[in-house]
C-alpha cells in the first residue's frame, strides 16, 4: 500500500515538472523580470547621457538604443524598430521550438537557449512599447568605453557563450545531430 502511494506521488510530481528541456523556461522568466525591473529603476534614477561612476571601469550610463547591438542601424530612420521587432519575435519562436525539441538531458544547451530567449524577449518588450531599448550599464576597456548595455544584452551574450561551449562538451553528440543520426 505504501509503495503504491509513493508511486502515485512520484507520478503527480512528474505531471507538474515537464520531462523536457522546457523545465528551464523559468530562467527566461527571471531574466525578463530582472531586465524590466532594472530598466525601470535606471530610467527613474539615472540622468540621460550622463556618466555615474560606480567603481573604476564600471559606470551607470542611461541611453536609448533604437538599433541593434552596439547601436547598429540606430540612425536608420525608424524602419529598424519594426525590422528588429519582427526579427526578435521570429528568433524567439525558433529558440522556443529548439528548446522544446532538445532531449531532456541536454541541460547546458537548454539553459543557454533560455538565457538567450529571456534576453531577446526583455529587449523585445522595450522595442514594442518604447520604440527603443533602454541601456544603462557601461564598462571600460582601459580608456575605451564599451557600448552601454543591459541585463537582457548580458543574458544574450552569456547564453551565446555557453551555447558555444556546450557544443564542445560533447562534440560527438553534436556531430551525430548534424548528420541526422
Amino acid at each position: 500500500m505504501v509503495a503504491a502511494s509513493t508511486m502515485s506521488m512520484v507520478k503527480v510530481k512528474n505531471d507538474y515538472m515537464p520531462d523536457s528541456a522546457l523545465r528551464y523556461l523559468w530562467i527566461s522568466a527571471v531574466i525578463i523580470g530582472l531586465d524590466q525591473i532594472t530598466k525601470l529603476i535606471a530610467e527613474s534614477q539615472l540622468p540621460l547621457h550622463q556618466t555615474v561612476n560606480v567603481i573604476p571601469y564600471f559606470d551607470w550610463y542611461l541611453t536609448y538604443n533604437s538599433g541593434a547591438a552596439f547601436s547598429f542601424l540606430a540612425d536608420a530612420g525608424g524602419w529598424q524598430r519594426w525590422f528588429f521587432t519582427i526579427a526578435s519575435v521570429v528568433i524567439s519562436v525558433v529558440i522556443l521550438i529548439w528548446i522544446k525539441k532538445l532531449e531532456k538531458h541536454d541541460n547546458l544547451t537548454a539553459i543557454s537557449l533560455c538565457m538567450i530567449l529571456g534576453g531577446a524577449i526583455g529587449n523585445l518588450i522595450d522595442r514594442i512599447y518604447l520604440g527603443h531599448v533602454i541601456d544603462y550599464i557601461q564598462v571600460w576597456l582601459g580608456s575605451y568605453p564599451w557600448p552601454a548595455f543591459n541585463i537582457a544584452d548580458a543574458a544574450i551574450s552569456v547564453g551565446a557563450a555557453v551555447l558555444i561551449i556546450s557544443s564542445f562538451v560533447n562534440p560527438q553528440k553534436t556531430a551525430e545531430a548534424d548528420n541526422g543520426s
